[in-house]
């Protein structure tokens, strides 16, 4: 996705719905970190100009036209960004690694040529780089922008200012070429601006940029300009600008055709389209097309044959094969030979009105067999390429009320899940690596990137049970019958019930579907979801698709009352040795609730009772204590959102980073993990005071979501695995952001942020700590987990005023520490982009990071003989 896309999605809050043991956060000021997680490169089928055919007609499928053609209004989508990367100026493109780039096209230089005692930037431009009226691109085009962006004139309606609030001025350098912006405030991210660039009569007044960018552009200055937009067709057309003076574009014109979703099968295989973003399942069918005709077969395996697929080195397929995917379904003629014997007895015996019937039968299944050949044959010239797409999936815990207010129960949520268990889910059926992502603000292959995960650990049974109990959550506390105490509270709110589930609600059962059923392993009846839905359905095919929704960024209606305490190095190692046998009491109790507890013959140890005062881990226990702080953290965390406690600094971890704070209950990494309760069965409810610990988990439910649902019914068994109850609501896609995700109705959620080439700046009101405002509600810019820190606020400021790269990336890396610290989001894998395209379309496909070169996409020349 280009720079244009990734910040025009991101300030638009679009979300997809398809996020602390200190010692190995060395990472967090590595200089080289980002360079070992190696990006999975762009797909492109990339070719030289030469080899391009001049001319020819490109149609690419977008979900549906353009809302907008100004990307910095909040309903600017992909489309919108697809034509201003066409048609308009980016002084900064980005490369496979998602780094800025300067484009030669419109800049001959870019620099910081003052620090002190302001930043100054002196742009450089082409001296061919004109409007396509033949005015001159120049200072103030910048300055237009810049009015209109910065914030202080409400008559502009945007979606961001990100950076141009931090401009002072802008004027003319030495020459009409030459443009020196000069900051307030120092900014990092200057290379994010003016990209795109608009001609100053879109930004010089408000009518023009609220309404008129909406449906047209008065100039342009790119390889294409628009030529017609065809609302009934479905179709937005953009042609070659004769007054571009880079290399001419190949193509003769660039069409733009609106297909929903649901309908990218039946583009393809009516040749419709030339490009498209496709699903899984659909990504599966064109690669067994490809891979009969290659093999020279003109039907289809039989029923239950696999679908063939060999994957390259290091886990990736090539375009056009799927390794380990499941196989797409038959042709409809494909039948058993007992089956088609019997048809063919049938159609040929001697009751009439049978045989008859039969032989209907048989012809209709010849037919749809022609057809669906028909389809496979067109289906063959395409390709499917594919890589990496730059967003990525999290899974949300709201820590603004109920059992996730408590940070304990969110670590425990974290701990209790199979980070690679769930990429696996969604990027092995597709050929791409199933890594877990390692951050919240960077992807594997950026300078940026650090795997932080180990803030949280990985998947730990006895880890998450530790903290539970810690919080309150024990066996005894669910089935406990007496009222719980007036005043009692687990962390924040002390409720072990879900605070925003709908009343009448049972247990599990949510829009109809059984949370039970997603968790067949579990015992029914040691859950309280058990019979809400004997006959559950099987689970969703994995799928690549997610919902791309326009955020309303308001506030909640609910104040903010979570509080979070950094315990103290001494006590928090004290209580963490008591939990850890608190929590091996829980585990044998669990497992096996009939037998007493005895003595622990292979550890040395005996297990006390849970509950119990006594010390429940001898001083020659093997595990050591775990590293709670680092040295040389000169920003102590001032707290985290209502009821900020400032943590005292504390002994460094070897190899930890500044200031990561673990919470009580909370012990270090060993080298010889815990064992589970019972090698992963699953466990009893826990609860306090009689309630049961459950959680509301949504999810949307339309076509295009599978893979979130997927993922969601193996996050429920995890979590049933240590006792936390989970009720499956599924909502229609229309309000799952906005009623639920964007007003904080949910307690666990699935949906996905866009990747970007600058964190300190769009990451920032992702995670920034949110404030009562005066009517008393809660201000949450992009933040909709509702977690957040002072300190992680001032490791944001501090990245985006930093002018030194490599300081900037440490900076941010350390929030990125602070965030998985945190545990309001769960990053768990990067998307899988998939895309088919013609087999002779070439510079075009699976882009990741990568800015799209429009005047280099074309078709393959023939070759010479």
């Amino acid at each position: 996705m280009s720079q244009v896309g990734v910040r025009a999605l991101r300030s638009a809050a679009l979300l997809t719905s398809g996020a602390l043991a200190v010692s190995v956060l060395a990472g967090c000021s590595s200089g080289d970190e980002g360079g070992r997680a190696r990006a999975v490169p762009a797909d492109i089928a990339a070719a030289a100009r030469a080899d391009v055919a001049d001319g020819g007609t490109l149609r690419w499928a977008v979900d549906a036209l353009p809302a907008t053609l100004n990307a910095f209004q909040a309903d600017a989508d992909a489309a919108t960004a697809r034509v201003a990367g066409a048609v308009l100026p980016a002084l900064f493109t980005l490369d496979e690694r998602g780094r800025p780039q300067p484009n030669p096209n419109y800049l001959e230089s870019a620099e910081i040529i003052e620090r002190e005692p302001r930043q100054v930037v002196r742009y450089r431009l082409n001296q061919q780089a004109v409007w396509s009226d033949g005015r001159e691109i120049g200072a103030a085009d910048f300055v237009a922008q810049w009015q209109a962006l910065r914030g202080r004139d409400s008559a502009y309606w945007t979606a961001r200012n990100a950076g141009y609030e931090r401009i002072e001025k802008i004027e003319r350098g030495a020459d009409d070429l030459e443009v020196r912006v000069t900051f307030a405030k120092r900014y990092a991210d200057w290379k994010s601006l003016f990209t795109p660039l608009y001609p100053k009569e879109v930004t010089g007044s408000p009518t023009a940029f609220n309404d008129g960018a909406r449906t047209r552009l008065p100039k342009s200055a790119g390889p294409f300009r628009m030529k017609a937009v065809d609302a009934k067709a479905g179709t937005l057309t953009l042609v070659r600008d004769p007054r571009w003076w880079g290399e001419p574009a190949k193509l003769e014109r660039l069409v733009l055709r609106a297909v929903p979703r649901a309908g990218r099968a039946k583009a393809l295989t009516t040749k419709a389209v030339d490009v498209a973003d496709v699903d899984a399942s659909l990504a599966a069918r064109v690669d067994r097309a490809v891979r009969e005709g290659k093999a020279g077969a003109p039907g289809s395996p039989a029923p239950g044959s696999p679908a063939p697929g060999s994957a390259a080195p290091g886990g990736a397929a090539p375009s056009g094969a799927v390794p380990d995917g499941p196989a797409p379904a038959p042709a409809p003629d494909a039948k058993a030979p007992s089956d088609a014997l019997k048809s063919w007895a049938t159609a040929h015996g001697s009751d009439e009105a049978k045989a008859a019937a039969a032989r209907a039968a048989r012809l209709r299944d010849r037919q749809a067999a022609a057809a669906y050949e028909a389809e496979q044959q067109a289906l063959r010239g395409y390709v499917v390429r594919r890589t990496l797409e730059p967003a990525f999936t999290q899974l949300a815990l709201n820590g603004e009320s109920g059992p996730l207010a408590d940070e304990r129960v969110r670590r425990a949520v974290a701990r209790a899940l199979d980070r690679r268990e769930l990429a696996r889910t969604v990027l092995a059926p597709v050929g791409l690596p199933a890594e877990p992502l390692g951050s919240h603000l960077a992807l594997a292959g950026q300078d940026a990137y650090a795997d932080s995960s180990g803030a949280l650990g990985d998947q730990d049974t006895e880890e998450a049970l530790s903290l539970l109990a810690d919080a309150g959550f024990t066996p005894e506390g669910a089935r406990a019958s007496a009222a719980p105490k007036e005043g009692t509270k687990a962390g924040a709110e002390g409720s072990g019930a879900p605070s925003k589930a709908p009343s009448g609600t049972p247990s599990g059962s949510a829009a109809g579907t059984s949370a039970g059923a997603a968790s067949p392993a579990a015992a029914p009846a040691a859950s309280p979801r058990a019979g809400a839905g004997a006959g559950a359905t099987a689970v969703d095919v994995p799928s690549d698709e997610g919902l791309y929704i326009v955020g309303d960024p308001q506030p909640a209606d609910d104040p903010w009352t979570g509080t979070y305490v950094l315990a103290p190095a001494p006590a928090a190692a004290v209580h963490s040795r008591l939990v850890l046998g608190q929590a091996r009491a829980v585990t044998s109790a669990l497992t096996a609730p009939d037998t007493a507890a005895a003595p622990d013959t292979a550890a040395g140890r005996s297990t006390a009772p849970a509950g119990s005062a006594g010390p429940a881990q001898p001083a020659d226990d093997p595990k050591p204590p775990r590293a709670v702080g680092a040295a040389g953290d000169t920003e102590p965390d001032t707290g985290t959102a209502a009821g900020d406690t400032p943590a005292p600094q504390q002994p460094k971890a070897q190899g930890g980073a500044p200031g990561a704070y673990a919470p009580a209950g909370t012990a270090a990494p060993s080298g010889g993990k815990a064992p589970s309760p019972a090698a992963g069965a699953p466990v009893g409810p826990l609860g306090k005071d009689g309630q049961p610990l459950t959680l509301r988990f949504v999810l949307p439910s339309g076509p295009g979501s599978e893979s979130l649902r997927a993922v969601g019914e193996k996050i429920v068994a995890m979590l049933d695995r240590v006792g936390v109850r989970t009720e499956i609501s599924k909502v229609p896609d229309a309000s799952f952001f906005k009623d639920h995700i964007a007003s904080g109705d949910y307690d666990l959620a699935l949906y996905s942020w866009p990747g970007t080439a600058f964190p300190a700046t769009d990451g920032r009101p992702i995670y920034a700590k949110p404030e009562p405002a005066t009517d008393g509600s809660l201000l949450v810019e992009q933040n909709y987990t509702r977690v957040g820190t002072d300190h992680i606020d001032q490791l944001f400021e501090r990245a985006a005023a930093e002018l030194d790269e490599k300081a900037a990336r440490d900076l941010v890396r350390q929030a990125d520490a602070r965030i998985w610290a945190a545990a309001g989001s769960i990053p768990l894998f990067q998307r899988p982009e998939l895309v088919a395209v013609k087999k002779n379309v070439v510079n075009a496909g699976a882009f990741g990071f990568a800015t799209p070169r429009y005047e280099n996409i074309g078709f393959a020349a023939p070759k010479k003989k």
